[in-house]
């Protein structure tokens, strides 16, 4: 290590002496700190620092994990520790909530991993990245090639997994559960989403029935009052706009049903369809938080 040091210093004193410009000599002067560091940042070092940035994310420092992980990166000139470092960067980017630069250090892992578990790893977190994301197509399509790789065939189960969480963010529920049941894992997230699917509303079906009798696509949501009272408004004005046409006053029996009886009966619909879509959310997101705090497998 004094032969080392020294070797280094001599270097050091080198190329300070070259004659040149002093913007010239500033940058050597950075060039050769850099290589003098690395040169006394051993293996030793290099693993502690990986251990520390690993503990602070144990910690949930993610943000100091971050920092001393990216020092690494810099010291490890041979890239020994460039895959764990890039892997542990990802996840406490993934943490903190910033899933765009999780994804880049990801993807960085992706395009220097030395074994095909590295590879299944480092790709299998960007897919799951790009499902909380809710690019749903472009995580489709990164398991179908991960599939196509003979080094996985394999792990069929966890592909079809993948594609139930992804499927489930997409809100196609029913879909969802159908991989989950193709991916040979317990049964509890098939059934979990059957029965959301069942639980939710038809948008279709709401609007349909209001368009055949007011205010039935709100009792069929569970809007009750808004439902009567929707009724009894379309009731209401289709027997004014009736009884002026019977009266022979034309004139106001097209104002009834231009402007009254056309509003609340279109207004009817399209209170369905809000009811029925505002229900669903309802229903979804309190699916998605129990998932969240009480599912214990494993998710995006």
């Amino acid at each position: 290590m004094t032969l080392l040091k020294n070797e280094n210093m001599h270097f050091l004193t080198t190329l300070f002496n070259i004659k040149g410009s002093s913007f010239f000599h500033l940058f050597k002067g950075v060039i050769a700190f850099l290589v003098f560091s690395a040169s006394l940042y051993g293996q030793t070092p290099l693993r502690e620092q990986f251990e520390y940035s690993e503990k602070l994310y144990s910690e949930e420092y993610y943000f100091d994990a971050i920092t001393e992980a990216k020092r690494l990166k810099l010291f490890d000139i041979e890239r020994e520790y460039e895959f764990l470092a890039n892997m542990l960067i990802g996840n406490s980017y993934k943490k903190g909530g910033h899933l765009t630069e999780a994804a880049d250090y990801f993807t960085k892992a992706i395009m220097c991993h030395k074994t095909k578990e590295e590879l299944y790893t480092s790709k299998t977190e960007l897919i799951k990245i790009n499902i909380l994301r809710r690019r749903i197509h472009l995580a489709l399509k990164q398991i179908s090639e991960l599939e196509a790789d003979t080094a996985f065939y394999e792990l069929k189960n966890e592909f079809n997994y993948w594609r139930g969480w992804a499927h489930i963010f997409n809100d196609d529920w029913e879909k969802g559960g159908y991989y989950f049941g193709l991916s040979d894992s317990t049964d509890y997230l098939e059934n979990f989403c059957f029965n959301i699917e069942n639980q939710k509303y038809s948008v279709t079906f709401a609007k349909a029935i209001s368009y055949v009798l007011p205010g039935a696509g709100q009792i069929y949501t569970g809007e009750y009052l808004n439902g009567v009272l929707s009724l009894g408004w379309n009731l209401f004005s289709a027997y004014v706009t009736i009884n002026s046409f019977i009266a022979e006053r034309v004139f106001d029996g097209f104002i009834s049903l231009s402007f009254f009886w056309s509003r609340f009966y279109v207004g009817n619909v399209m209170n369905a369809e809000s009811f029925a879509i505002s229900k669903n959310k309802d229903i979804i997101n309190k699916a998605m938080l129990y998932l969240q705090t009480n599912y214990e497998g494993k998710k995006p």
